[in-house]
């Protein structure tokens, strides 16, 4: 079954959608564009992902330097595991934000995922995700499949949320029976047409499908639709690498594989729509520079952004590289961020919703002072 005209939110082990089955005139004049975060909660080590050739690194990583990396550009490499990834660089499909991260400086994976989701200088200030706003200011609105509505999807205009069940559902007469029982315009009436309007089969749970790489072929099948869902979300954690992060192998590296895995059920299920795609991920802070005494890496700052799809504008490392000098690496220990990761996702929005800039920036990101990047990263 296709979901009309909604949005998809995937997580590492539950599933939730988001969007709405009348969309406004705007959104149905628009060429179809699919936005897919995926959301590696924990830390994503940069310095393991895309390694940047350097004698620093391998004296402060000697237990977890990678080896066997793949050449992006002569300066910087992929983590082996990385194998779609590499494939998508090669056709001009995948592109490096390097030395990147959200303005968030501290330690805690609470308060940096707080604030990679709102979008906001300083945690627990805001109530709604930075998402969540583009899709209000591109005035797509949505209603929300999960438990409770994802921090990255709030936005200031009210949605519909509710959770699926495994238990048997009444049939759809009774269902009409029950919203023509009160009167017309109530918001018990108004409920319950709300409740109508959803798809039979998606009030169901089906958690034998919450497989990563299941719920990436489900989300390629839905996305691929003239008139299904254009954002997905996925989430998953474990980049947290205290110990056994490995260089070749290792915890970080099985965890670049699931998202390597993930881009790859993607591209060979979208057919056509990958090259009207774009795939960005999102992490709180990137790892310590010098490995620790359980030949993990310790929190960071700086790390990496990795996009993928038709809608970069080529295969390319974008970055401002600040070196890992002890005087360049951010309070001595870790690498430094010099481009603002909301840009990026700013831009993203800007050139997937087709907004203008400027406007998304101002109303998703309060008119902070981000550059436009959306020439330099998307195509448009």
């Amino acid at each position: 079954m296709i979901l009309s005209r909604r949005f998809f939110i995937l997580g590492g082990t539950s599933l939730s959608l988001l969007g709405h089955p009348i969309w406004n005139a705007r959104a149905a004049t628009q060429k179809k564009k699919n936005l897919v975060i995926i959301m590696l909660r924990g830390g994503m080590d940069g310095l393991t992902a895309v390694p940047v050739k350097d004698r620093l690194l391998n004296s402060l990583r000697p237990n977890i330097l990678v080896n066997k990396t793949i050449d992006l550009d002569g300066n910087f490499s992929l983590h082996p595991r990385l194998k779609t990834f590499a494939s998508l660089w090669k056709t001009g499909q995948a592109t490096v934000v390097h030395g990147s991260n959200i303005p968030y400086t501290k330690r805690s994976h609470f308060e940096g995922q707080n604030q990679m989701e709102t979008g906001a200088t300083t945690p627990y200030t805001e109530a709604t995700g930075w998402l969540g706003r583009g899709i209000d200011t591109a005035e797509l609105n949505g209603l929300a499949i999960s438990l409770q509505m994802p921090l990255l999807l709030r936005g200031k205009i009210t949605a519909d949320n509710y959770f699926p069940t495994t238990l048997g559902l009444p049939s759809s007469k009774i269902f009409e029976k029950v919203t023509s029982s009160f009167v017309e315009g109530t918001p018990l009436h108004e409920a319950m047409m709300s409740i109508n309007a959803r798809p039979r089969e998606m009030l169901r749970a089906n958690w034998k499908d919450r497989e990563p790489l299941k719920l990436a072929k489900t989300a390629a099948e839905q996305l691929k639709a003239n008139d299904g869902p254009r954002i997905a979300v996925f989430d998953l954690d474990g980049f947290d690498t205290h110990s056994a992060q490995g260089g070749t192998d290792g915890e970080h590296g099985e965890k670049l594989s699931k998202y390597d895995g993930i881009v790859k059920v993607l591209k060979d299920n979208l057919g056509k729509t990958f090259d009207d795609t774009l795939i960005v991920t999102l992490t709180e802070f990137g790892r310590k520079v010098e490995e620790n005494g359980g030949y993990g890496t310790e929190h960071g700052y700086g790390t990496a952004i990795l996009m993928a799809g038709g809608l970069v504008k080529k295969s390319q490392v974008y970055t401002d590289w600040p070196g890992l000098s002890k005087k360049a690496l951010f309070e001595g220990q870790y690498l430094n961020a010099t481009i603002d990761a909301r840009a990026v996702y700013c831009s993203a929005m800007a050139a997937c919703f087709d907004v203008d800039f400027n406007y998304m920036r101002k109303h998703a990101f309060w008119n902070e002072q981000l550059p436009d990047l959306t020439e330099k990263l998307f195509k448009t």
